[in-house]
């Protein structure tokens, strides 16, 4: 039996920096389209935290903060949604179909599921489905007659949005509102739209998914549009461990396989790891020209992978918060080799965990002065704070 085909770290470096966009020369346009680019090389841009949306198209392409506004909000070229392990991501229009019958619409059965016993928990009705679904049915009319609506809007308009509810383990009574409109928004009914307050705010105002898609959100089989996420993950992220496809979807093994299988994946050894490619990506690739990049929190490139040894090292304790979230980071040459912070004053603090060189560390000093001056004078605090961030910031 011949082995399987050999693909190195440095080979799998050498795809990161490519494929991510993060190489010179691979750098997107300063347009709507290249901040869809950005989105589509990377199948979804982390979502939980606004601002790294933001920052992960600027560390991509030579787009402004309105260009990436303008993308999301005005020429409606992404979509902002639940998807993959409950997380929230900014994904190209083309790739909401896929992530919502492969990931969301599990994601949003499981949700409905505990919001009805949480209705009935609290002895609100007892048949707590048919109650929910006359409650989601009255605020979406509301919705679609406002057009686009806050939470509070909502409410005013369906005040059993309202209803209080108790949730395990401690059965602190709370509203519903979120919960509900949560489920909606991830059965495919409303989305996520403009924030409330600038990009790095985390509350939006809603709108009907007819803002997007007039005859409603496009349906594609789920085997099908699983096997198509396998495709485009390992066209990203390839060549990868099975495990780490699994995570980043949240699929069960079996189904990570299927459609592993059915995207036509074939093994690789990953320096001794065993792997799985797409069959046109078993040859190397060029190795990209020296480069570094200030990537931000939940960037979607080292949270790409659960096995993160060959681009991390040593570098977790620092870098990472108690579950798990990834902070700022600098990279060079397709590994991990520092992180940042962006201080109150603007400025935006550094710190290298490894010797990069005297080249290098210049263009990560100068990598960071542009980046304080592109977000200008709007203060960017991750969501989840690490240990070197907060260091830095109060050095």
């Amino acid at each position: 039996m011949a082995a399987d085909p050999v693909i190195t770290t440095a080979q799998r470096r050498a795809r990161l920096g490519q494929r991510h966009l993060l190489a010179p020369g691979r750098s997107a346009p300063a347009s709507v389209s290249g901040v869809v680019e950005v989105a589509d090389a990377l199948v979804a841009l982390h979502a939980t935290d606004p601002a790294s949306v933001v920052l992960a198209v600027l560390a991509r392409s030579a787009a402004d903060v309105p260009t990436v506004e303008r993308a999301l909000h005005d020429e409606r070229a992404l979509l902002r949604m639940l998807s993959m392990r409950r997380t929230v991501w900014v994904v190209a229009l083309d790739v909401a179909p896929v992530v919502q019958a492969a990931c969301t619409l599990d994601v949003a059965a499981v949700q409905r599921r505990r919001l009805v016993e949480h209705i009935e928990r609290a002895g609100v009705i007892q048949d707590g489905a048919t109650w929910l679904a006359d409650v989601e049915a009255s605020a979406l009319q509301a919705l679609i007659k406002r057009g686009e609506a806050t939470a509070v809007e909502l409410v005013s308009d369906e005040p059993r949005l309202r209803t209080q509810i108790v949730v395990p383990p401690d059965d602190t009574p709370q509203n519903m509102t979120s919960r509900a409109l949560l489920v909606l928004a991830a059965d495919g009914h409303i989305v996520r739209g403009r924030p409330l307050g600038g990009w790095t705010s985390t509350q939006y105002r809603w709108s009907p998914v007819s803002a997007w898609w007039p005859d409603g959100f496009p349906t594609l089989q789920p085997d099908t549009a699983r096997t198509e996420l396998a495709r485009r993950w390992l066209t990203a992220f390839g060549p990868a461990p099975v495990a780490d496809l699994k995570w980043w979807t949240g699929w069960t093994m079996a189904r990570t396989r299927a459609a592993l299988a059915a995207a036509g994946a074939v093994p690789v050894d990953l320096d001794g790891v065993p792997g799985v490619v797409l069959p046109d990506d078993i040859e190397p690739v060029a190795e990209p020209e020296p480069w570094v990049a200030l990537l931000p929190g939940l960037d979607p490139t080292p949270m790409g992978w659960q096995e993160r040894g060959w681009y991390l090292g040593q570098h977790k304790a620092p870098l990472f918060d108690r579950s798990g979230n990834i902070g700022p980071t600098v990279w060079c040459d397709g590994r991990i080799v520092g992180g940042w912070a962006h201080r109150a004053d603007g400025t935006v603090a550094l710190r290298l965990l490894e010797d990069v060189g005297a080249e290098a560390t210049a263009a990560v000093h100068a990598a960071a002065e542009r980046l304080a001056g592109r977000v200008g004078g709007v203060r960017v605090t991750p969501r989840f704070r690490t240990p070197l961030e907060r260091e830095l910031v109060s050095s």
